[in-house]
């Protein structure tokens, strides 16, 4: 099988399975559209090389598992199964759009496509049903029956009728996906040319795709093959390989380390673990978690951390960690740069928190397991911490404050609340809240107002995580240390804001620049919620774009032109009003989208709008009806409610700004100056 082939002589005889080791089904709308486009733009006369095809033909006893199919094999023993070592997206690629073919047609109530039956299409790519009760069926693509995809691909994408829930993973909402797409675009093609269309695409598709078939006989190079492939547009994530990798250690295990039953139980422990994590991972169809992202943080918390390169992580679990010649008892040294980071007010001093003395020349089965537990129960917790709304075991406390970390930029620290909320057992909610409060002062005063490097202190968080997990220091310490980082630097960050603060109104945005001002007017507007008995607000109205006209209004319009501004503030030259525009006591959280034409109204239009359309400050959010109290708008209503925010800001964040720091962050005090 060296010749290039179609996929119509490639589907004789045989039934192909994805392995256990391979990644789910990747393609996202960019692969999907390429392979589309490369399809719909082949000419009759020509053929389209898409690559070669890695397959590795199975033993009997390799496939004794696969209780669907044995009929088939029983009674036509010319068929052939095959593992797809390399060219499953293709392949998934295929089949789907096999089927959305298939399913249009049977749509149109045609019964043929080219002169064969639908029924002998679906047969030849999709599944074969024994006649004549068609009881028994055999699909001729597909996954491992453990694989979550399995039923997914037959349920949702084929269309067989489903039996129960179907697990969604980070996979199949790519399946699902991919489905969707084709049976779009061959809606549009139908609509357009109708049955002659869908025949000449599936010639197109069976006939004129060509692949070169390369067989891959020994299990090792099965799984270098692996580990070594790129699919086009789409590589393998780290979390895949190393998939691959542990798979492969339980292969080489001597039998009187690990026994066969031994091997099979651990690569199926392996299995469930990344049918776990990809669970977790795709768990919200809009967002779903990037799973590298994963890897990296959960091998901080489980083994240590080295801020040199980006890739360390991987390096340390693929090239020192879990390798063959660790099982042979031969592990690599791994050697991190030790050298000293010093940048005030970056991030402290760093060395490498490797010890080499942790691990000894051999990998023992059980660091495996012990690895693949971790990784496995970390990763329910790493969802709630993106998505705390979605728990069930989250107090509401809980979920409001991870919520508002989530909001602010929760950074580094991810790895330590993903820790603390694994430790539910060992610790109390007071626990936890205190460390989230102190995590959001921390990541407020530092970075938000002082607008310090990102990393600063991130190595001692990231060890501070490991610890937790490891039960070798109390929450109560590493919230204490955080909030005396935050003290001891809030006289900083202070002195830097008010000079960014300056710079912002020398450049005529003043506070409306201000990177964490919808951060700030949210919670602000939380407290009046709270103190009027409503919890549950919208972050979506602050969180939008300025083009969306939503969010944060300048009360004092940019544009004064209008009679009510010119009388109000005609004590003030176009300068001062400027910066009055800017001030933090100007700006408005808003409930709803305004038209921009709506904007420079009058304070009074804008409390009691005449247009009928929108809304006024009266019915909108709560800093909207406190401000409508107000009953003119001026530049002293301007210099009280800066006043007023910036003592909130005191409390909020609990510290305390001294006289001069306080009037330059007002920024206007010459109002107060000129009564």
């Amino acid at each position: 099988m060296n010749n290039l082939v179609s996929l119509s002589s490639l589907f004789v005889n045989k039934i192909f399975r994805i392995p256990d080791y391979q990644r789910g089904y990747a393609w996202q709308i960019s692969q999907l559209t390429d392979f589309w486009e490369d399809l719909k733009n082949l000419t009759d006369n020509r053929y389209h090389y898409t690559g070669m095809l890695s397959l590795k033909k199975l033993k009997p006893q390799e496939y004794e598992s696969w209780t669907e199919e044995k009929w088939l094999m029983e009674v036509d023993p010319s068929i052939e199964a095959y593992h797809i070592v390399d060219g499953q997206q293709r392949l998934t690629t295929f089949i789907i759009l096999v089927n959305a073919v298939i399913s249009k047609a049977i749509s149109e109530k045609i019964e043929y496509l080219n002169n064969s039956s639908l029924e002998d299409i679906k047969t030849k790519y999709i599944v074969e049903y024994q006649k004549p009760h068609k009881i028994l069926k055999a699909y001729k693509f597909g996954y491992e029956k453990d694989n979550p995809s399995f039923q997914f691909l037959r349920y949702s994408i084929l269309g067989e009728e489903s039996p129960s829930a179907l697990q969604e993973t980070f996979y199949t909402l790519n399946l699902e996906q991919a489905k969707c797409f084709f049976d779009n675009k061959v809606a549009e093609l139908y609509k357009v040319g109708g049955v002659k269309a869908l025949e000449v695409l599936f010639s197109k598709l069976v006939n004129k795709l060509q692949f070169n078939i390369h067989n891959i006989d020994d299990d090792f190079d099965v799984f270098v093959a692996f580990e070594t492939m790129n699919n086009r547009g789409k590589s393998l994530s780290n979390l895949e390989i190393l998939k691959n990798r542990l798979i492969y250690l339980t292969t080489i295990f001597p039998e009187d380390v690990l026994d066969i039953n031994e091997k099979q139980q651990m690569r199926f422990n392996i299995n469930d673990t990344w049918r776990e994590i990809y669970y977790q991972l795709g768990r919200n169809k809009k967002h779903p978690l990037n799973d590298d992202e994963y890897l990296k943080n959960h091998w901080i918390i489980y083994f240590a951390y080295s801020r040199n390169k980006g890739d360390d992580y991987i390096n340390f679990l693929l090239n020192r960690m879990f390798t063959a010649n660790s099982v042979y008892g031969i592990k690599s040294g791994f050697d991190f740069d030790t050298q000293p980071y010093d940048d005030t007010y970056s991030d402290d001093n760093l060395t490498s928190d490797y010890v080499d003395d942790a691990f000894d020349d051999i990998l023992y089965p059980n660091e495996i397991t012990n690895y693949i537990k971790s990784i496995k129960d970390i990763a329910k917790h790493w969802y709630d911490s993106y998505f705390p709304y979605e728990s069930s075991t989250l107090s509401e406390e809980e979920k409001i404050w991870i919520d508002r970390l989530n909001r602010i930029g929760i950074g580094y620290f991810r790895p330590l609340v993903t820790v603390v909320l694994s430790k539910r057992q060992t610790t109390t909610i007071t626990e936890r809240i205190e460390l989230f409060k102190a995590i959001e002062r921390f990541i407020f005063i530092l970075f938000r107002l002082g607008n310090i490097n990102y990393s600063y202190h991130s190595s001692e968080f990231y060890k501070a995580a490991r610890n937790i997990y490891l039960n070798s220091v109390n929450i109560s310490e590493v919230t204490d240390t955080l909030n005396k980082y935050s003290t001891e630097d809030t006289e900083y960050a202070i002195k830097q804001f008010a000079a960014r603060i300056k710079k912002r109104f020398d450049s005529g945005d003043g506070y409306y620049g201000w990177n964490a001002i919808k951060y700030f007017l949210y919670e602000y507007e939380f407290s009046l919620a709270e103190r009027n008995g409503i919890t549950k607000i919208s972050w979506e109205l602050f969180s939008k774009s300025e083009r969306d006209k939503v969010s944060v209004e300048h009360i004092l319009p940019q544009d004064s032109s209008k009679e009510y501004w010119q009388t109000h503030f005609h004590d003030y030259l176009p300068d001062r009003v400027k910066v009055l525009s800017g001030a933090l006591g100007n700006l408005l959280p808003l409930r709803q989208s305004v038209n921009s034409s709506l904007q420079n109204d009058s304070f009074d239009d804008k409390k009691h709008p005449t247009n009928s359309g929108r809304s006024g400050y009266e019915n909108g959010s709560h800093s909207e009806i406190e401000v409508s109290k107000i009953d003119i708008w001026n530049a002293k209503a301007i210099y009280n409610r800066s006043v007023h925010l910036l003592k909130f800001m005191q409390a909020r964040w609990n510290f305390i700004l001294p006289d001069e720091a306080f009037n330059e962050l007002v920024f206007i005090s010459f109002v107060s100056e000129d009564e």
